[in-house]
Order: structure tokens, then C-alpha cells, then sequence
């Protein structure tokens, strides 16, 4: 029996692997153009197939993106949250992970810590997908790319400004520069940087990354410019980030360092004025419903690999 292929970090993946996900989301994307959301894929792929949820965060697009996406797809889903589950009272993410395994198909799982998601995926004989933790959202990538490639083309050659804090969307982002050929330039605050491992990691394998404390001198020129916001769930250090990050808005001006054509992306939920400007937002460059939208699209590729026969 094969071993299960989990969808955990980026930094497993080799290029090709990642260029024929974005591609299946991009050709799932088109084959449904005209149809409405809940109509099925014609192929209905994942027939007979079931997805389990577990969400130990809170979520919109994560949960309604795989929940549609599974459905589009052919298959169900059953969401758990783990406050309603045993894995609440005290059962260990081992003997969670072996009876899910029994149930069904794949587990999706947005966690808190990632070694949690780790150790579940250890035990599981399923595959399991990180539908977010502390260190890294592969998921959410997924669709960045895919939303920078519908506006601009292929994301090979491009400049990628990440503007603010060095977080697990950050992570993910450095996991994936090298592999896909594109620049990568990092600005945060002091104290907010990206993990040095994670950059020096990338770098190792031919990455193009630039991490510093100048806003204005990672957008000069970019293609893409992303963000997110200051302070995210969990964060236990409100009043610090406020304090450091006003430095590191997004605002027009901090756009027109860009290229003519420079897109805005955020992962969102998005606080308009602080960490970007309204203007920006809600303004031309911005593709944040289209990235949003995308989440259905990339989600399904995942689980197409992750389920591949």
C-alpha cells in the first residue's frame, strides 16, 4: 500500500509537482466557467469519497472553499470542530488520526501548532492537508499564485514584495520562491522578521529572497504586492504590533514603487487603514476577491494530488 501523500509544506514539494497543482487549478477553474457554484465538476472525480474538517481556529474561506471544492468535486465532507470532538477532551492526535483514517478518505486540518498537524499526519494512513498552523499556509499560496498568474501571466521571472509580518503565509511564501523561479522581497519590522531558518533553507536550494526593514525599497519595482494583517489569532501582543508595524501600510504611494501593472494581494480578513489603505483595497490593483475565489479552485487541486490513484 502506498504511503498517503500529505500536503503539509511546501518546502517538500519539487517544482513540477507544484506547477502541475497551480495548472489543475487553473483548468478546473476554466472547465466551470457558466456554472453555478454548487453544480458538480463533469468528471466527479472524487466520487464516492470523504473529506473530514478539523478546524481549531475559526474560518471562512478555508472552510467554505474545501467544503464547496470536496462537493464540486463529487465527494462529502463532515466538519468537525475539535472543541466538539474528543480530540477536545484530552484523546491523543495519534488515536484522532487512527480513527479518521478508518472513516475516511482525507483529513484537512487548521491547527494552532504545526507540530500537531505534523504528528497527526505520522499516525494518519490517509492523507492529511495543513489548512493553516503557526508556521505555514501551503493552501493559501496556492491561490496567491494562481491569481497572480491570471493577471500577469506566469509567475516565473516576477517580483513578489511580502510587506509586514514575517508569519506563516510569509513561511510559505519562501518555501515556494526558488522552486517556482520568481523574486521574493521580504520587509517586517524588528522582532517580526521571517524565521531565519526558513529563508536561509530556501536560499540553500537557488532562492531569490531579500529580507530587510525598508517597505519602500522591497516594493521598488515589484510585480505583486502582498500583506496581512498586524495582528492575527493567537497573537498575545496587540498593543506591541500596533506600535511597530504603521511603517509597513500599504498605501498608494507604497504601490506606485511597483510596476505599472502591480497587483495586490491579502490572504484577508483585511482591517482597511491599518495594515493597508483603503484606497489600495478597494482599489484597481487590488485582486483580493479574485485570490479569495481562488481558494475553491486551488483547494481542489490539492485534493486531486493528495488522492491521486
Amino acid at each position: 500500500m502506498r504511503a498517503p501523500r500529505h500536503f503539509i509544506d511546501l518546502a517538500t514539494f519539487d517544482p513540477a509537482e507544484l506547477r502541475a497543482i497551480l495548472d489543475e487549478a487553473h483548468r478546473r477553474k476554466a472547465a466551470r466557467a457558466g456554472a453555478t457554484k454548487g453544480a458538480k465538476d463533469a468528471d466527479v472525480p472524487l466520487l464516492g469519497r470523504a473529506l473530514a474538517m478539523i478546524f481549531q481556529k475559526n474560518s471562512t474561506r478555508t472552510r467554505v472553499s474545501f467544503d464547496v471544492g470536496m462537493r464540486q468535486l463529487g465527494g462529502e465532507t463532515v466538519i468537525l470542530n475539535a472543541a466538539d470532538t474528543q480530540l477536545g477532551r484530552g484523546e491523543t492526535i495519534e488515536d484522532t488520526a487512527r480513527v479518521l483514517s478508518r472513516m475516511v478518505d482525507a483529513v484537512m486540518i487548521r491547527a494552532n501548532a504545526h507540530a500537531d498537524v505534523e504528528a497527526f499526519a505520522a499516525a494518519a494512513s490517509v492523507p492529511v492537508i495543513n489548512g493553516l498552523t503557526d508556521v505555514s499556509h501551503p493552501c493559501q499560496i496556492i491561490a496567491d499564485l494562481m491569481t497572480i498568474e491570471e493577471r500577469l501571466g506566469p509567475v516565473k521571472g516576477k517580483k513578489v514584495a511580502w510587506i509586514g509580518d514575517g508569519n506563516n503565509v510569509c513561511a510559505s511564501f519562501i518555501q515556494v520562491a526558488g522552486k517556482l523561479d520568481f523574486d521574493l522581497a521580504i520587509a517586517s519590522p524588528k522582532g517580526y522578521l521571517p524565521r531565519t531558518q526558513d529563508v536561509q533553507a530556501a536560499q540553500a536550494e537557488g532562492a531569490r529572497i531579500s529580507v530587510s526593514q525598508k517597505p519602500e525599497a522591497a516594493a521598488e519595482g515589484a510585480h505583486v504586492i502582498v500583506t496581512d494583517c498586524w495582528v492575527s489569532m493567537g497573537d498575545a501582543d496587540k498593543d506591541e504590533r500596533m506600535a511597530a508595524f504603521p511603517p509597513y501600510q500599504v498605501t498608494p504611494a507604497l504601490m506606485a514603487r511597483g510596476a505599472k501593472d502591480a497587483v495586490f494581494l491579502h490572504c484577508l480578513p483585511a482591517h482597511r487603514d491599518e495594515e493597508v489603505a483603503a484606497a489600495v483595497i478597494d482599489g484597481p490593483q487590488s485582486a483580493i476577491f479574485d485570490e479569495a475565489e481562488n481558494r475553491i479552485h486551488a483547494q481542489k487541486a490539492v485534493l486531486l494530488w493528495c488522492l491521486a490513484p
